[in-house]
């Protein structure tokens, strides 16, 4: 049954009840989609309209990128440049979707609308499951959750932000961030990502009081391809030894031994 197909890396005997998966997938979409009520307000103290708020949620529907954009704008930033920063903040999901598509297996129909809650929550959930079926409730009841429930205080939030007075007051425009950082933290694992977000943290602060709103966080992108550079010009000036690629043999994964030794 395909629905049962053992995600790679876990064993058949991981398997997770489905009251688990919904569970852990309903805990992190209500959690997440509250902080949908400081969007709406930080996006109507920023000038926007009713209306462009919603659509904000409905159509781009990914946090990080709504507060970037908002955010750049209440500065006084340009909006083209405003919109470029939010613009590759989302271009994450992209990769999201590469892995995603794999482990969900959708019908052709079905991808398109599946695409809009390709997210850093649905994903987190995602991969956190060892087979197809719990991969798809994990991601469906996550993005379900999550997209009803950002829009729904998004719009509360916007309509409530003349009550709420001044949202600097109240520290609202701190949640988005908070709530990015709380999820990305546990995935920086390796050394290499961890030295990425250090420098794009570094990069994003130091240049915010010299650069116009929302160019920070276009320099700070940088910190990747800047990272792997010097990883890779290492890697190449490192001498080259016979023991290396016989350590690396014997370090090889189990899957690879696995699979060669069905071969043999």
């Amino acid at each position: 049954m395909t629905e049962q197909t053992v995600v790679p890396g876990t064993s058949a005997a991981e398997g997770k009840p489905d009251a688990a998966v919904v569970r852990d997938a309903l805990g992190v979409g209500v959690a997440v989609g509250l902080s949908g009520f400081a969007f709406g307000v930080t996006s109507a103290g920023s000038g926007l309209t009713l209306l462009q708020t919603c659509a904000l949620s409905l159509l781009v529907f990914t946090g990080a990128s709504q507060f970037a954009l908002v955010g750049a704008l209440a500065a006084g930033g340009n909006p083209l440049t405003a919109a470029a920063g939010a613009f590759f903040l989302g271009v994450r999901n992209a990769f999201y979707g590469l892995r995603l598509s794999q482990l969900l297996a959708l019908p052709r129909a079905v991808r398109p609308f599946a695409a809009q809650w390709v997210i850093d929550e649905t994903t987190a959930v995602a991969l956190a499951q060892p087979t197809r079926r719990s991969v798809r409730i994990g991601f469906t009841v996550t993005g379900l959750t999550l997209y009803v429930l950002w829009n729904v205080t998004t719009l509360l939030g916007a309509l409530g932000a003349e009550a709420i007075g001044d949202t600097d007051t109240w520290g609202l425009d701190a949640a988005g961030p908070a709530v990015f950082l709380a999820l990305l933290a546990p995935m920086l694992r390796t050394t290499t990502e961890r030295t990425v977000a250090t420098l794009a943290v570094v990069l994003g602060l130091g240049l915010l009081p010299a650069l116009p709103a929302g160019v920070p966080v276009l320099v700070a992108a940088l910190a990747a391809p800047a990272v792997l550079w010097v990883r890779g010009r290492r890697r190449a000036a490192a001498p080259r030894h016979d023991g290396d690629n016989d350590a690396r043999d014997r370090t090889q994964s189990p899957v690879e031994g696995s699979g060669r030794e069905e071969e043999r």
